[in-house]
């Protein structure tokens, strides 16, 4: 397996869902939706900054310390803010108003969950360094999968439930 062939796709990838999120944050209808994909923008561009260390520590010929090049970005913060969003999201706002964000919503959560079986897949099949790094991908963005599918299908249950039909 050619790691920097892997490297470069995931790095293409992240750009791709910074992108969306940055896209659908201008397009958003309610505030809560808005500062998710905000913040998800800025994380995305954490995650670019990540992998683009280990491309040029392999272009270099020299060993990443994939713990260094993580920096700030930790699991428990991204689980924290998972669990701290959805709590407010939809304390915030009424169903109604986020129906419009539905679909933008199964999109981001589908996203991710595509970007962390590509991670999962490719964790398999690396070794070391390579290995480790890959495997902390995967698990940030199954922490990004898990705010939006439970996001997603909250709001719809809620609005599928509506007397009034939405």
């Amino acid at each position: 397996m050619d790691i920097r062939k892997i490297y470069a796709y995931a790095l293409e990838r992240e750009r791709q869902g910074k992108r969306f999120f940055e896209e659908n944050a201008a397009r958003a209808s309610h505030a809560s939706v808005v500062g998710i994909f905000e913040r998800l923008a800025r994380e995305e561009a954490a995650h670019i900054t990540f992998i683009q260390g280990l491309i040029d520590h392999l272009d270099q010929g020299q060993p990443a310390s994939v713990e260094a090049l993580a920096g700030d970005l930790s699991l428990a913060e991204t689980g924290f803010f998972s669990e701290r969003a959805a709590s407010e999201l939809i304390d915030q706002t009424t169903i109604e108003s986020m129906t419009p964000d539905l679909p933008v919503l199964r999109m981001a959560y589908l996203i991710e969950r595509d970007f962390s079986e590509f991670y999962e897949m490719a964790t398999a099949r690396a070794e070391g360094e390579a290995q480790e790094a890959l495997s902390l991908l995967a698990r940030w963005e199954r922490g990004h999968e898990a705010l939006f599918k439970g996001l997603h299908d909250r709001l719809f249950e809620e609005y599928v439930g509506m007397p009034w039909g939405g």
